[in-house]
């Protein structure tokens, strides 16, 4: 694993249309009206408008409606803090029902209780914009863990450039095939196939694919939900981090002197 000092980030923030993937009401695959259907019951759970949750997440109103209406695919980014702010798991934006079998008879696995096994025919799946793809690996939705196979488009990217994100829990990664690109507050990695990786979420971080071929991993997200540490700031811009940093070496300053 190389670990290098991060750059500077001078490029510009590209609009929502360019992080978010717009469908046709002929080719949109149901997973993605299921998506949107599911985060507008969350914020209507937890009475939330789409103007306050725009706000806290740091996107347009018009943004939240399309997500919601099942029109525009959000991105890795804009999904996470989402769901972060709404309190939910990315296992509950999977549906959880099983495909049936391609003979059409029901088997025992395929009960109204899921078995210990997903048969990898009869993964959910959500499709990300900016060429993301998750995968889920459990046979249940798991409160405390979220276990993907993800894949990442060449070109792909978590975020983008100069926006981080951050949320609760544990990440955890192995990468089985490709180059991806980690930012982790300051410090930037290469991870290769074989590589693994673990951070505390909580560290603004951004992903994104190196060279010209697809990354493929097995992802991790421990304790998301339960994590009780609160921040208001679910994206954070690079200049924002800056200024973070060097408010705390003030602050650390200021007490040596004391």
């Amino acid at each position: 694993m190389a670990l290098t000092r991060a750059r500077d980030d001078k490029t510009t923030r590209r609009p929502p249309s360019a992080r978010a993937t717009r469908r046709n009401a002929e080719s949109e695959p149901k997973s993605v009206t299921r998506l949107g259907a599911k985060l507008k019951a969350a914020r209507e759970r937890n009475g939330v408008s789409v103007r306050g949750l725009a706000r806290n997440v740091d996107v347009s109103p018009s943004l939240i409606s399309q997500i919601e209406n099942g029109l525009v695919m959000p991105s890795v980014g804009t999904l996470h803090a989402m769901v972060s702010e709404l309190g939910i798991g990315l296992d509950e934006l999977f549906s959880g029902k099983p495909k049936p079998p391609p003979n059409g008879h029901q088997t025992p696995l395929m009960s109204d209780r899921p078995g210990p096994v997903r048969r990898r025919s009869n993964r959910e799946v959500i499709r990300l914009a900016d060429g993301v793809r998750w995968e889920l690996l459990t046979p249940a939705p798991d409160s405390e863990l979220e276990f993907l196979y993800v894949a990442y488009e060449a070109g792909a990217e978590s975020c983008e450039e100069d926006m981080l994100v951050r949320h609760g829990g544990m990440e955890y990664a192995y990468l089985l095939s490709g180059r991806l690109g980690v930012r982790i507050g300051f410090n930037q990695y290469e991870l290769r196939a074989g590589d693994s990786l673990s951070f505390d979420a909580q560290n603004p971080h951004r992903l994104w694919t190196i060279g010209d071929k697809p990354a493929v991993a097995i992802w991790a997200i421990l304790n998301r939900s339960g994590d009780r540490r609160t921040r208001k700031a679910h994206r954070v811009r690079t200049s924002q981090l800056r200024s973070e940093s060097a408010a705390k070496k003030a602050s650390r300053g200021g007490k040596r002197r004391r």
